[in-house]
């Protein structure tokens, strides 16, 4: 095998354990935020009913691996701060608070996804390289050794298989992963978005209803 081609190999090597490295740390990380989202909505829901501001606010930190928690935090966090002042900069506020929030979470949900997707397009791209070098290797043989044609031709067409076939596996599973955690990505920013605005009807309830007088 040429210089060229165990560069390649390597190369391979190394995108398949970063994509099964990815692979495994988003898994966990969300299937932990799936978790933790569970167990903290029926609670800050419970405390927000009652008017708990601050026991909503404990409930949610609680809950740190949750992405749903993460932007009611700070939703809730900066209409306290701002519920004294008036109706229209609080709820401003607040908006703004849980846009950013947002836009916070959903970057760190999709760290890695990027890397995928670069697997996905070089991966078999590397492949082809590794099979040019496999095969310019073979006629190498060919040309060098006064064997048959079979026998000096066979290890340069194997590392043209093998890579060509790592290349096109790694695209492969690349391609299929990047569905999956691009489908759970958008299921949590649509979670994300819909607890943003249920909290704002919340705060313009609230804010309306100390206008009135009646807390």
């Amino acid at each position: 095998m040429g210089w060229l081609a165990r560069a390649v190999v390597v190369g391979l090597f190394i995108m398949s354990g970063w994509e099964i490295g990815v692979m495994i740390d988003r898994w966990m990380a969300y299937n932990a935020a799936r978790k933790q989202s569970r167990a903290f909505a029926p609670a800050v829901a419970g405390a927000l009913r009652e008017g708990r501001i601050d026991e909503a606010i404990r409930v949610a930190e609680r809950h740190k691996k949750s992405h749903s928690a993460r932007v009611v935090v700070a939703g809730l966090t900066e209409f306290k701060a701002q519920q004294y002042g008036a109706g229209n900069e609080s709820i401003e506020a607040s908006k703004r608070a849980l846009k950013r929030a947002e836009a916070v979470v959903h970057a760190e949900l999709k760290q890695g996804v990027r890397a995928l997707e670069m697997i996905g397009k070089a991966a078999p791209l590397v492949g082809f390289l590794g099979a040019t070098a496999g095969l310019i290797s073979a006629l190498r043989q060919l040309s060098e050794h006064k064997t048959s044609a079979l026998s000096a031709s066979t290890p340069g067409v194997a590392v043209a298989l093998f890579t060509t076939a790592v290349g096109l596996l790694l695209g492969l599973v690349s391609a299929v992963t990047l569905n999956h955690l691009t489908g759970r990505i958008d299921g949590f920013t649509k979670e994300m978005k819909n607890n943003s605005a249920e909290l704002l009807v919340y705060f313009s309830e609230r804010m309306g209803t100390r206008r009135r007088g009646l807390i």
